[in-house]
């Protein structure tokens, strides 16, 4: 029989996906205190199942595919952009699959407005209608209102109107470095994405006999199987050697292994494929957080699927790849190089403006490029000193001008500005040991 915690994930994962709920709620209709409720609820979150979004509440949404990892749900847009929810709630679990920025005439706007898009505008409210008739959601910016029927309309058509106090360069920014966000993250595979499920599964109860080992085994031609209790809790496992010599009468519970490793669907691969490989173990349970069986992995699916997942290619580039790829040689003069760029939105800060770490990720790649340059090997850095860094805003150029003050052996120095418009934004001190190339 299902615990309550779990009855109340099930009952969750049947609710229609955009329906409210509240722990008051699940704690009056399945009878159970707000305590458990209120775990429940944070469990159905962490599997994706529900979201709680400031001023609106916890609402059921769709669970995300992996092929679908990248797009954002507009619940989350507006946790991103710190947003108020005006109309059309039941629709913040549908995904953004593009934003538009309404800087432009109606008619211009309507070639780029299609279903489940979003316009981040501000006060125009003919603008608003326009593209809820469309299907698109709406975000408006510098923390307007809109008309009441335009609520209305977002109800109807269940398409959320968010508004925020941040102005539209500004929430551009943050969307687009949350989306970027999402595709630079390594798809991590773990035990879920290949194990069998339950409904598959063959395994022994604590009452059965070894007979039923042998017609298993026969059926499966499988040699280890997992023993359950009343609960379907794993409290063993039994393989070929622990029945040799056995009467086939004798039962499971006197011959098992008690207390097996186990593993939760949570757990990464790697981690599954390092423990069995080490402990010498062909299967595996899969348990959830209450020691119940969901299923079983093997040793050769958890190979199989490491081999896969190395021959995939990863998807997308870190900051230092950006940095790399966008810089280009102006100057080639040995000992004062001048290196451009362009500032990205992947660059910037949640301000819109060039961030610490990418600013750092500039000075370092520069100072590589010119040691490279004097031949003298690579760089590992020692110390770096950011005397100040001012401002710099998305889609500017900067100019990055390295200087070597003291090269040697082993050890080098070198003085690093950063100029927009001839303008001083940025600059630092670099001393790195020098590492020889063989």
């Amino acid at each position: 029989m299902a615990t309550k915690h779990e009855q109340i994930l099930l009952f969750i994962e049947s609710l229609k996906v955009g329906n409210k709920i509240s722990v008051r709620q699940i704690a009056r209709e399945l009878a159970v205190s707000e305590g458990t409720a209120y775990r429940a609820i944070k469990e159905a979150e962490n599997q994706g199942l529900v979201s709680t979004i400031e001023r609106v509440g916890t609402i059921r949404i769709e669970q995300k595919k992996k092929e679908n990892f990248e797009h954002l749900t507009f619940a989350e847009i507006v946790g991103i952009v710190d947003g108020q929810v005006l109309g059309g709630r039941e629709g913040l679990y549908k995904t953004l699959h593009k934003f538009v920025i309404g800087a432009m005439k109606l008619d211009a706007m309507m070639r780029y407005l299609e279903k489940d898009s979003l316009l981040i505008i501000g006060n125009r409210v003919e603008a608003h209608q326009l593209a809820l008739e469309e299907g698109a959601a709406v975000l408006i910016t510098g923390g307007f209102d809109t008309d009441e029927h335009i609520k209305r309309l977002a109800d109807e058509r269940k398409l959320p109107i968010i508004s925020t106090s941040y102005d539209t360069f500004t929430v551009a920014a943050m969307i687009n470095r949350a989306i970027y966000d999402q595709l630079i993250k390594k798809e991590i595979v773990v035990v879920g994405d290949i194990y069998t499920s339950f409904e598959d599964t063959f395994y022994l109860t604590k009452n059965n006999t070894l007979k039923r080992w042998y017609e298993l085994n026969e059926k499966t031609t499988h040699s280890r199987y997992p023993v359950v209790d009343e609960q379907n809790r794993v409290i063993g496992i039994v393989t070929s050697k622990d029945i040799i010599g056995k009467p086939q009468e004798l039962n499971v519970e006197k011959v098992m292994t008690k207390s097996p490793m186990t593993v939760l669907k949570e757990t990464s691969l790697a981690y599954a494929a390092h423990m069995m490989v080490w402990e010498g173990i062909e299967i595996v349970p899969v348990v959830n957080n209450h020691n119940r069986l969901l299923g079983l992995i093997s040793r050769q699916d958890v190979l199989k699927a490491l081999q896969h997942v190395q021959r995939q290619p990863q998807v997308g580039e870190t900051i230092d790849d950006i940095v790399t790829s966008g810089l280009t040689v102006v100057s080639n003069d040995s000992y004062e190089p001048i290196f451009r760029s362009n500032v990205t939105p992947q660059m910037t800060n949640a301000l819109g403006t060039l961030s610490y770490g990418v600013f750092v990720s500039f000075i370092t790649e520069v100072g590589s490029r010119m040691i490279k340059q004097l031949k003298k090997g690579d760089l590992v850095v020692e110390n770096l000193s950011v005397y100040f860094i001012k401002p710099v805003q998305l889609e500017n150029t900067i100019e990055i001008r390295p200087r070597m003050l003291e090269v040697g052996r082993k050890s080098v120095k070198i003085d690093i500005e950063v100029f927009h418009d001839k303008d001083i934004v940025g600059k630092a001190i670099l001393i790195a040991q020098l590492i020889d190339r063989y």
